[in-house]
């Protein structure tokens, strides 16, 4: 049924369904899941692998760099202290401490000869009062700058200090545009004993180089042991795929095979009630419907005759008959499986027009014959289950029942202009006298299939099921 009314709601979103012919009631649309596939579970292991190696990657460039500029800065401290007491404190003359040029000559050939090189690009003999007593760069000879707390600190208590040079400081200032620089100082000693403070700067590019080596030899064992996991881990998963992919299709083939069972079961529980008890049936209506015109000829009627009596009792075995045949129909509809699903909804229409309402059907009956089995059967019950709520509850005076295909999917719509109804009310089972939501629900979901619901008070209700086209 056409027009405006109310809004689709979506019951079941549709997606993959169970194994062929399971009605299984209580699956949720929100419980399946996506198939395994060995290419999914290998793409997935190899992005965690990338993962881990990206996260390895950035943590180790982080502790490598701060473990290289801690060597690298302890290697200047021991080169400078190396320095300091095999090269320097030999050269030192005490009128150096006075400003003599001539023991300041003495210790810069020292110093350019034996010190300065592609590591070491400045060197500074300080005094204790902050005046710059030698410096291979002669421009800061004879400057004097405060010495901070912890140069003044290693001249009180001897010590070697190493770490990364301020090159913004004024003393400083001819260090600059050499990129960053590690400063080492500690005290040296004139040959009286007059402490001198000797300091050195070191190119920062030993730390690079050392976060290089140190990276290299760590990056190396931490890919080679990833890659080697993700070898090892490969035949592992192959296996367990197989392994899975064997109990699913064994799997499948246990249920196509209860599904089978069942629909044995059924066409011989059917085929037993129809050759038995409803032939049984049939056979003592009749005869009590004998027995009846027998003792209606045999004694006048009238009130206290027993024709009456028989005649109802044959009605009712009669009644009896119809209702086990109409459970026949329901455990083993014959129509759809002789004579397929566009015969069977007319059959089913055919039911609802003797309750009173007008049912009109439009059945493509190509698209319907293309459906596989068990996807006619899911149709078929939804349209019976829908028919029978429409004659039953809803006081609707016309059904409108069509089937078609729609692009890649076939559809079947079942409208009423009847009562309507409360989705809520309905789906909390607080209005009775209506088909419980929940079972057409769970099963379009069992089926992968989307079914929607609009239908509100006063404004009929209509039902719409979607099923993948084959």
């Amino acid at each position: 049924m056409t027009g405006s009314g109310p809004g689709w709601a979506v019951l079941a979103a549709g997606g993959r369904a169970h194994p062929a012919g399971s009605d299984r009631v209580g699956d949720r649309v929100g419980d399946r899941v996506g198939p395994v596939t060995g290419r999914r579970v290998v793409l997935q292991v190899v992005a965690a692998v990338v993962g881990v190696l990206l996260l390895v990657g950035l943590a180790g460039v982080a502790v490598v760099r701060r473990i290289a500029e801690r060597e690298a800065v302890n290697d200047a401290a021991q080169q400078t202290d190396l320095l300091a007491r095999s090269v320097i404190m030999p050269a030192l003359l005490d009128p150096l401490a006075d400003g003599d040029a001539t023991a300041r000559a003495r210790l810069d050939e020292v110093v350019r000869g034996r010190v300065l090189g592609d590591r070491i690009v400045r060197v500074k003999v300080w005094s204790p009062n902050g005046t710059v007593l030698y410096s291979d760069a002669t421009a800061l000879v004879g400057a004097v700058h405060r010495l901070d707390d912890d140069a003044r600190a290693v001249l009180s208590a001897p010590a070697t200090v190493a770490e990364v040079s301020d090159l913004s400081r004024p003393e400083n200032v001819y260090e600059r545009g050499q990129g960053p620089l590690l400063e080492v100082y500690r005290p040296v000693w004139t040959p009286s004993g007059r402490p001198l403070l000797f300091e050195t700067y070191t190119r920062y590019a030993t730390v690079t180089s050392r976060t290089g080596d140190l990276w290299r030899g760590f990056g190396g064992i931490v890919i080679s042991s990833l890659v080697l996991l993700l070898v090892l881990l490969l035949p592992l998963l192959w296996a367990l795929l197989d392994r899975q992919r064997r109990a699913q299709v064994q799997r499948e083939q246990l249920l196509r095979h209860a599904v089978d069972a069942s629909e044995a079961e059924r066409r011989r529980i059917a085929a037993d009630l129809h050759d038995g008890v409803v032939q049984e049936l049939v056979a003592a209506s009749l005869v009590i419907a004998a027995a009846a015109e027998r003792s209606s000829a045999e004694s006048p009627a009238g009130p206290t005759g027993g024709a009456p009596g028989l005649r109802d009792a044959a009605a009712a075995v009669r009644g009896a008959v119809g209702g086990l045949r109409t459970l026949l129909v329901d455990i083993y509809p014959p129509t759809l499986h002789s004579a397929g699903l566009a015969a069977a909804l007319e059959d089913l229409a055919a039911q609802v027009r003797g309750r009173g309402p007008v049912v009109d059907v439009a059945v493509d009956a190509p698209a319907a014959d293309a459906l596989p089995e068990v996807t006619q059967r899911l149709v078929y019950r939804i349209a019976r289950e829908t028919l029978r709520n429409a004659a039953r509850h809803s006081g609707a005076r016309r059904v409108d029942v069509t089937l078609a295909r729609h692009g890649n999917l076939v559809r079947l719509e079942v409208g009423d202009d009847g009562s309507g109804f409360d989705r809520d009310d309905a789906a909390t089972g607080s209005r009775p006298g209506h088909l419980g939501l929940q079972l057409l629900t769970d099963l379009a979901a069992g089926h992968g299939a989307t079914l929607a619901l609009a239908a509100a008070p006063g404004a009929g209700t209509r039902w719409r099921l979607e099923v993948d086209a084959p």
